[in-house]
């Protein structure tokens, strides 16, 4: 890789989020501020200045409201906190325009920068609030190039050898936390157009002779990136309390780098989304990763978008995975905009898109087809749209035979806390199942 290339990962992969970067521009934005406010006070500034305040507001409100409105952004109205950050970035950037006339160049100079500043810090303020795009390029949709070397699958497991919390033994030189970075999964079934997919392995994955270990396959929200910041971290700390072992994870893209929603299936439109998912990926996996072969320890995971297709590749392909986490689904692939799917993904037929849906899928299939099956559903406790859909999927699931946990994240709507809290339940019912932890 040049140096270049490596100078644009570098700032790609710069954390807005946590780390100094968002505090950084708070402050700048709130200096900023303060030199554009601060003038002579005149009777015409401070009227022109609590104007500027007023129509800023009221144009961030506005905007947001009209998101709603339109459903621009889906369903779901947008939380009164973002709502918050979007009149209080256009009010600064009000108090900005407003310093653009009969003032001093240097006044108009930083009223320009201020205007810029303002709306990054907005932006920042924002995605923090949401808890999804850990990074500048993940905001972007830009997947940061940073190949992990996956260990070889030389060995499998012995299952007569007993769970994996009674055999192994941590060696001394056994890394405190997992790495985490990009694979590219060819798409040699499929033909699909993925971005390279998130990869963590945990401590136990990092030793001389590291067992075999389950594997996940979890799948991000739309719009989103196959990131996986969020489980690693969950992941780490449940490593750290049970002698370093967690599953392998891929984080594959099952949406593609257009930011289209193919909505978990095969289309002309949007590619072969579903064989990519259920045969490249699992094929990869299989063949270049330090895996337990055996299903019984294969989870199947998603967030959002992500764990709509899950719940659906899960009830399509039994065989292949017998574990499901499915945080804040939706109730079935599309189900933001049936009418456009139906058209666009399957040619207008509403009775495939009406079998494509997960609890379709599950009545019609033969009778104990989804015996020995764990599944957890999780929906954010202020989240009523997506609470409703995992009650409704999560009896289904029941009905047809699996052990069914479902669980509210207290407190949380459908963003970052409503993941973490997702993935927190998900593995404390996942562990035992897995062999990774005594019951």
């Amino acid at each position: 890789m040049s140096d270049r290339a490596k100078g644009e990962d570098a700032v790609w992969s710069i954390p807005i989020i946590d780390g100094p970067v968002p505090w950084i521009v708070y402050g700048l934005a709130i200096a900023l501020l303060l030199v554009l406010l601060i003038r002579r006070p005149t009777v015409r500034w401070v009227i022109t200045v609590l104007l500027a305040l007023l129509i800023g507001a009221l144009v961030g409100l506005g905007i947001g409201l009209l998101i709603d409105a339109t459903d621009a952004l889906g369903a779901d109205p947008l939380p009164l906190p973002v709502l918050w950050w979007a009149a209080a970035t256009f009010a600064a950037i009000g108090v900005a325009v407003a310093n653009l006339w009969r003032s001093p160049m240097w006044r108009k100079i930083v009223g320009i920068v201020g205007i810029v500043v303002f709306a990054i810090a907005g932006t920042i303020g924002i995605n923090a609030f949401y808890g999804l795009n850990p990074t500048l390029g993940s905001l972007f949709g830009i997947v940061d190039d940073n190949p992990i070397v996956v260990p070889t699958n030389t060995a499998t497991a012995d299952p007569d050898a007993g769970p994996l919390y009674e055999t192994f033994s941590p060696p001394a030189d056994m890394p405190a936390k997992g790495q985490q970075g990009t694979q590219v999964i060819p798409a040699t079934a499929s033909g699909f157009d993925a971005r390279p997919a998130g990869i963590y392995l945990p401590p136990a994955a990092l030793v001389k002779n590291a067992p075999a270990l389950p594997l996940v396959i979890m799948m991000m929200g739309h719009p989103g990136n196959p990131d996986p910041t969020a489980i690693s971290a969950v992941l780490d700390d449940f490593a750290s309390k049970n002698k370093g072992l967690a599953p392998i994870v891929i984080v594959p893209d099952q949406i593609g780098p257009n930011g289209d929603d193919p909505a978990c299936a095969d289309s002309k439109a949007y590619g072969n989304a579903e064989t990519y998912i259920t045969k490249d990926v699992v094929d990869w996996a299989k063949q270049n990763l330090h895996v337990i072969q055996d299903p019984k320890y294969w989870v199947i995971a998603g967030y959002s978008n992500g764990g709509g297709c899950a719940v659906k590749y899960l009830a399509k392909y039994p065989d292949q995975w017998k574990n499901l986490i499915d945080i804040s689904g939706e109730p079935f692939p599309g189900s933001e905009d049936p009418g456009s799917v139906t058209s666009t993904i399957y040619g207008g037929d509403s009775a495939a898109f009406e079998a494509a849906k997960p609890i379709n899928i599950m009545k019609a299939a033969p009778s104990g087809a989804y015996r020995g099956m764990t599944a957890v559903f999780t929906a954010g406790a202020q989240d009523p749209t997506y609470i409703q859909a995992a009650k409704d999927v999560s009896a289904e699931a029941q009905a047809v035979g699996m052990t069914v946990t479902y669980y509210e994240v207290p407190g949380a709507g459908h963003v970052g806390d409503a993941l973490t809290g997702g993935l927190q339940e998900g593995f404390t019912v996942m562990y035992p199942v897995l062999g990774l932890s005594a019951k």
